[in-house]
């Protein structure tokens, strides 16, 4: 088993051979057996685990990083062992992970420790008591050439799904809240026509407890079912935000260089809209709606002319809904999109204050922004107008609907068709049919604004990422021999070209220069090696192999990079330096901030190589910036080394 580490540089020496990864071992043991070729460095590289050893969290994450289905079982008993698919990999103490390889008829087991690289047939009893009761199931995905999806409702069904226990249990909460519903206007009715009329004392301690403990039950209900609800939703959200955001991080360059910065944040800030419709109200109503049907069947059973006041009304909710969509829906979308403007020229007068300041444009900023926030406030205030004008609406017909049911009803008394009390349990189940119904109109709303919410999200979602290699091949370090055949490029179609009929041969370890006035495409071709642009025609090859067939990110770490404005994050030092090989040792991010002309100045701030910079590296200068980007590109010992006006 090839080493993790082993194209990663001098920095790689911190993983020690010693103590080799076995859950990285364990992962392409079993990756091999399913013929998808696993490259450990690149798969340490994906999962972003630097010195950390694989959990059995990042094995099911390996694994689905390299085309395979990955699954987490724990805390399993023996027995489970006999009926789980092999190759399997188990759990071991100190944290340690083997091979399941096959089970044997006399009990023995085939242990196959990638760590130790060892293989043993061991007695399942000498076994189990090593065995920390974690399997992970890898399998090989029916077809891994998988089709880009177009984004929507379906993108979350996986995620959801995956937390179906105790969204059951929520739904089966909310039937037995609806069942204390219905129980307790039969109980209104038993007072009225009964304990009233007949002085029944007994009866009425008895209906009055009931009551008491009734409403205990549904109290507990409810708070259990919005405690399950919130802590499912919150787990979902981890793990919807977790996707789009590594879905953000695969798509091209390009992408971003063509969206404004405040429209992807806002786009992004739109998943929150559609999960909270998901797990919130479509969830609770998904069984709303057989009760109002059930409730409406018993209010026939009550009075058949009262009830026909109720459905008739029904068709008027709808009603209201249906005029009100288009322009309910126009009028989000247009608030999400002065939403989008706004966040995005705040974005940037912040991040560019310090031009607004050299240039005293404050008071035009000031002006500018009051344009862009009136206009969304107007647009915001037209919506929730339209919206209002629909609930009062609804309120009204539910309001007549009410009166109708009251003065119909009271002559059914007064002819004696009804009772007192058949009456007002009438009215309290009547509630309990009008009350989905106007939670479902909102519902119909917020589903205008979760469209929306989709359409924004899908500009993201459905922007197909960069290719990859579907599995890491065994890639050797690049040597650095650049060979450019014939590459043109342009940005847009249509547009003139920027790089035409372009060829280069640059054997490794050479020193070349390319000058040439602003614009003409010195960092445009930069950028076509590093695979950040495809080329319209023509090939780029690294060590005679055409970077359109490697792996973007085992290329990109061949390559270091020091462009022309060099971003620093809001981390130490230390930790910007060795941002790209985190395995690194103190030793060596000194040796390379030496090499980068930095040790000097960095051993001069507060707390040296710990000291935190400041977002954009604001405390530090222009040069000093520059140094510490020339360290973090030398970090990874690269065979290509990009100065871009550096």
């Amino acid at each position: 088993m090839q080493d993790a580490a082993a194209q990663a540089g001098p920095g790689a020496a911190e993983l020690p051979a010693a103590r080799p990864d076995s859950g990285l071992g364990a992962l392409a043991l079993v990756a091999s057996f399913h013929q998808i070729p696993c490259e450990p460095a690149q798969v340490r590289h994906d999962l972003g685990l630097g010195q950390a050893a694989m959990s059995a969290l990042d094995i099911v994450r390996g694994a689905r990083r390299l085309g395979l289905k990955g699954r987490l079982l724990q805390n399993q008993n023996p027995a489970r062992l006999d009926s789980i698919p092999l190759p399997a990999i188990l759990e071991v103490e100190e944290g340690r992970f083997v091979v399941l390889g096959r089970r044997f008829d006399d009990g023995k087991l085939r242990i196959i420790d990638p760590a130790a690289r060892t293989a043993e047939h061991v007695d399942a009893e000498a076994f189990l008591p090593r065995w920390t009761g974690t399997i992970v199931l890898i399998a090989r995905r029916a077809n891994l050439q998988t089709a880009l999806h177009h984004f929507g409702l379906t993108w979350f069904v996986p995620s959801v799904w995956r937390y179906r226990k105790p969204l059951t249990t929520v739904l089966v909460a909310s039937f037995f809240i609806q069942i204390c519903a219905l129980v307790t206007p039969i109980f209104f009715q038993i007072t009225i026509d009964k304990v009233l009329v007949h002085r029944g004392y007994s009866t009425l301690t008895l209906v009055a407890v009931g009551l008491v403990v009734l409403g205990l039950f549904h109290v507990v209900l409810q708070y259990l079912r919005g405690y399950i609800l919130t802590h499912t939703a919150s787990r979902i959200d981890v793990e919807l935000g977790a996707r789009l955001f590594d879905h953000l991080m695969r798509l091209p360059l390009g992408y971003f260089e063509t969206r404004p910065a405040g429209q992807t944040v806002a786009r992004v800030r739109e998943l929150e809209t559609v999960r909270n419709f998901l797990t919130g109200q479509a969830l609770t109503s998904a069984i709303d709606v057989p009760f109002t049907l059930l409730f409406l069947a018993i209010l026939y059973f009550y009075s058949p002319l009262l009830a026909l006041i109720v459905t008739l009304s029904i068709p008027c909710y709808i009603l209201v809904a249906v005029l009100l969509r288009p322009i309910l829906r126009d009028k989000t979308l247009e608030r999400f999109n002065r939403s989008a403007l706004s966040s995005q020229f705040l974005i940037e007068s912040v991040v560019g204050i310090h031009t607004v300041k050299a240039l005293a444009v404050e008071p035009t900023l000031k002006s500018q922004w009051e344009e862009r926030l009136a206009a969304y406030v107007k647009t915001s205030f037209v919506a929730g107008l339209v919206a209002s004008i629909g609930q009062n609406a609804i309120q009204y017909i539910s309001k007549v609907t009410t009166a109708l049911v009251l003065f119909f009803g009271a002559y059914a008394v007064m002819n004696g068709e009804l009772t007192v009390g058949s009456l007002i349990a009438f009215n309290m189940i009547m509630g309990q049919v009008t009350a989905p119904i106007l939670r479902l109109s909102q519902l119909w709303q917020d589903f205008q604004q979760v469209k929306v919410s989709l359409e924004r999200l899908g500009d993201v979602l459905n922007c197909p990422p960069e290719t990859r290699a579907l599995a890491q091949a065994h890639l050797p370090p690049a040597k650095g021999q650049v060979t450019v055949r014939g590459v043109s490029f342009r940005y847009q179609p249509g547009t003139p070209e920027v790089l035409k009929d372009v060829s280069l041969d640059i054997p490794a370890g050479q020193v070349i220069g390319i000058v040439g006035p602003s614009g003409s495409g010195k960092s445009t071709f930069t950028k076509l090696l590093q695979r950040l642009y495809v080329p319209e025609k023509g090939q780029v090859l690294v060590d005679g192999v055409d970077i359109a067939q490697v792996d973007p990110a085992w290329l990109r770490r061949q390559i270091g990079v020091v462009l022309q404005e060099n971003l620093l994050f809001n981390k130490t030092v230390f930790e910007n330096i060795a941002l790209a090989n985190p395995g690194l040792s103190r030793a060596q991010v000194m040796q390379v901030a030496r090499l980068a002309g930095a040790d000097e100045f960095i051993n001069r701030l507060p707390l040296g190589y710990d000291t935190p910079i400041e977002e954009r590296g604001a405390n530090l200068s222009g040069g000093q910036r520059q140094r510490l980007a020339i360290a973090r590109a030398l970090a990874t010992n690269p065979r290509i080394l990009i100065l871009d006006e550096a």
